[in-house]
């Protein structure tokens, strides 16, 4: 699963990673270390267009997707991730999964793993990124939802997982679906696909594509915000 990570790119860097242009609506955050549902965050989406292809906009958006249909909007605090192998057929996800897919860039993502002392139950967090510290393009989608009696909409997304790469597997047997640049026009493309042909886009990452290492449990707690929660730990 992902539950948190780190974000701490600016409009610039995320244009120049994926050639989004600012959307009316973008509100500029700061750096975010400890990314947490419910918290506000960036992700790129594609509109379409009447006299080409689709233009790349990047979207400021609510962790926790909340579907169109949905009463409440408390129930994005249970739709954080979405499981690649069944989103084309739940309905929280289906409507959003044909239309309304995104990438949400990040620094790397925070797993946590369980000790296998009965005793302690000890959880050490890992911070995860790429090898060569590129921005992490996460699956996601969204959606707009808004009450009859509110005037703006709530615009809401979820991350995709997948089963853990081989080499990340004893951290947690579940991450982040990310994409490599090759799909990054499709998954966009607000056009409707063969549910099939969106389905095969959604790659694990192969081994040796990411680097893990332990950080301070200081990450466990939400308030914490700052660099120093994805620094290595020293060694013993």
């Amino acid at each position: 699963m992902c539950g948190r990570y780190a974000t701490t790119q600016t409009p610039a860097s995320l244009n120049d990673a994926f050639g989004a242009e600012l959307a009316d609506s973008f509100v500029e955050l700061e750096p975010d270390y400890n990314m947490a549902p419910t918290k506000l965050a960036p992700l790129v989406i594609a509109r379409p267009s009447d006299d080409g292809p689709p233009t790349r906009e990047l979207l400021t958006a609510k962790w926790g997707l909340v579907p169109s249909w949905a009463k409440d909007p408390s129930i994005g605090n249970r739709m954080i991730n979405a499981r690649s192998e069944t989103v084309a057929e739940k309905p929280a996800f289906k409507k959003a999964f044909g239309k309304r897919r995104a990438i949400i860039p990040a620094d790397g993502y925070y797993e946590w793993y369980a000790s296998q002392d009965p005793e302690t139950k000890k959880k050490q967090p890992f911070f995860i990124t790429p090898k060569d510290r590129s921005v992490l393009a996460m699956a996601g989608l969204y959606e707009f939802w808004r009450d009859e009696d509110a005037e703006e909409w709530l615009i809401t997304y979820t991350i995709l997982t997948t089963t853990a790469a081989d080499d990340l597997g004893h951290l947690h047997d579940r991450m982040p679906m990310m994409l490599e640049p090759d799909a990054f026009d499709a998954w966009l493309d607000p056009t409707p696909h063969p549910t099939d042909d969106l389905l095969g886009l959604l790659v694990p990452a192969a081994p040796g594509r990411l680097d893990a290492w332990p950080v301070s449990t200081e990450v466990n707690n939400v308030r914490n915000n700052g660099p120093e929660l994805v620094e290595p730990l020293p060694p013993e």
